[in-house]
């Protein structure tokens, strides 16, 4: 899906839209030419996990997509456009840029997924306190983070 250089794509969401014309604006800039390849495989590969994580519990969607949005916003409009066009991926990526919400069940399985790490490594190695410790403090600022986002996107008032 080629979309012009000042375009807006319209999903099906309830008075919500994606508009492309702040890339022309982007504070990073498109990547320098050698770095742009590896940009764009970069991309794909986080959209390829984001779509084993739609079908495989335990594997996060959206932080693989928002990393491929950021890849291709440097590297190649085309593929940008073409995942916030996306139907599945694009409302996602769009709830993060536009209103950095983050759905309960990603929030649930996301601090889920961090707790049960760090569980894991406790109960592999019982004589080392150091590991997780260091884990659940790093782990710790992240769960914070995720769990104080918005969950629903903010209805405008009319």
């Amino acid at each position: 899906m080629i979309i012009p250089r000042f375009s807006t794509i319209y999903l099906g969401m309830k008075q919500d839209r994606i508009n492309l014309d702040y890339l022309d604006n982007c504070p990073v800039g498109e990547a320098k030419p050698w770095l742009r390849s590896v940009l764009i495989t970069v991309g794909w590969l986080c959209v390829a996990m984001g779509a084993i994580g739609v079908v495989t519990p335990g594997l996060p969607t959206t932080i693989f997509l928002i990393m491929a949005a950021w890849a291709f916003a440097r590297s190649s409009r085309r593929f940008h456009a073409w995942l916030y066009g996306h139907k599945l991926f694009g409302p996602l990526v769009s709830n993060w840029e536009n209103h950095r919400v983050i759905p309960v069940k990603a929030k649930i399985l996301a601090v889920s997924m961090m707790t049960l790490s760090v569980i894991i490594v406790m109960a592999m190695f019982p004589e080392n306190w150091l590991l997780p410790a260091i884990m659940a403090a790093v782990m710790m600022p992240a769960a914070i983070y995720i769990a104080t986002r918005e969950s629903q996107v903010p209805v405008k008032a009319s």
